[in-house]
């Protein structure tokens, strides 16, 4: 099982952004001292939700810090980003750390993001597929050209390749020739999407283990349909997201976050503006908190590791990415991190 710490870098009310950045910093680097498999690092623009504005800037910073530990986007959002640039990127890093670098990508929301980047409001509704095919088209060809609705133009070298990373292809743990991709996917025509590609899935926090385990069915159904190979489906590493946060009872555990996150997810979620007027529910901050404390590790180390196995036990996921920072401060942060790599993870098999 391989278990990850996911960061927001999230701005609690009375914080600075500044001193966000910085939890999120150290967490990554603990995560590694601790024996976590990676950080996952998400990316937000105009809101303290989180203080990230770009997941692979943060991730290039993270993986100079580091020398063993995977660094992942969850996510990339593609609809604010060219795909050529995001693949450029993603072919640097993939090169300069050894193979260390996945790439999560997104849809995102109609947030006002869409207007400030000059997107517009297509690229969300229905520019995701384009988007996406032309990035891995980047990731995996010498040469790329593109005669879509939203991108034209002629072809041109592929420029770091990611194919040629000095990685022996024949290493045990090697990997692809290309940096990982995985999909954020939150709706059944996500996950088609997802499979018609054969890329795996990351899953939402918000989502309990059933509705993973739907998704998940859902997603190798129509990958067969696709005519996906077996293997690849059954090979297929999806990334469930969640909370852990430790403690030596369950209400102490609880209580932890039921006193940090609501005050940032109510400053957090509603500070973010559609593009173009639209009505959005925002979750309320107190039943969201309790919900995810009743779907996650939250609780004394055995408690979490038993979680985390039920979990992988129903829905056949054994890759997590939990959300470390929940209790807002940076000293708790790195107790919880290293508790999660030297109390649950031994449990774990």
């Amino acid at each position: 099982m391989r278990v990850g710490a996911f960061i927001l870098a999230a701005q609690f009310p009375g914080q600075g952004q500044g001193e966000a950045l910085h939890r999120a910093v150290r967490s990554a680097v603990v995560a590694e001292e601790a024996g976590l498999d990676a950080v996952w690092l998400a990316e937000h623009h105009f809101v303290p939700y989180g203080v990230c504005p770009n997941a692979v800037t943060l991730a290039a910073l993270l993986l100079g810090r580091t020398r063993r530990i995977g660094v992942g986007t969850a996510v990339s959002v593609l609809p604010t980003q060219h795909p050529v640039a995001l693949g450029e990127s993603a072919a640097l890093l993939h090169l300069t750390s050894e193979g260390r670098f996945t790439l999560g990508v997104g849809r995102g929301g109609p947030w006002v993001d869409l207007e400030v980047f000059g997107s517009g409001l297509a690229a969300y509704d229905h520019g995701f597929p384009e988007s996406l095919d032309l990035l891995l088209r980047w990731l995996r060809e010498p040469r790329v050209g593109a005669q879509g609705e939203r991108y034209a133009f002629r072809e041109v070298a592929v420029v770091p390749r990611p194919d040629q990373a000095l990685i022996d292809p024949d290493e045990p743990g090697a990997g692809p020739p290309g940096p990982p991709v995985v999909v954020a996917c939150t709706s059944p025509s996500s996950v088609r999407m997802a499979a018609a590609r054969g890329l795996p899935m990351l899953l939402g926090m918000h989502c309990g283990d059933e509705e993973k385990a739907e998704m998940i069915a859902l997603w190798r159904a129509a990958a067969r349909e696709a005519g996906r190979d077996p293997e690849e489906i059954a090979a297929a590493e999806h990334v469930s997201a969640g909370v852990v946060q430790i403690a030596d009872a369950r209400e102490a555990a609880t209580e932890t976050l039921m006193k940090a996150m609501p005050g940032w997810l109510r400053q957090g979620l509603g500070a973010h503006v559609t593009v173009d007027g639209r009505y959005r529910s925002m979750r309320d901050p107190l039943a969201y908190t309790e919900l995810l404390c009743g779907l996650h590790p939250v609780g004394p180390p055995q408690w979490c590791a038993d979680r985390l196995a039920a979990t992988s036990e129903r829905t056949g996921i054994t890759r997590f990415a939990l959300l470390v920072e929940g209790s807002g401060d940076l000293a708790a942060t790195e107790e919880n991190v290293r508790r999660l790599g030297t109390e649950v993870l031994p449990q774990l098999v």
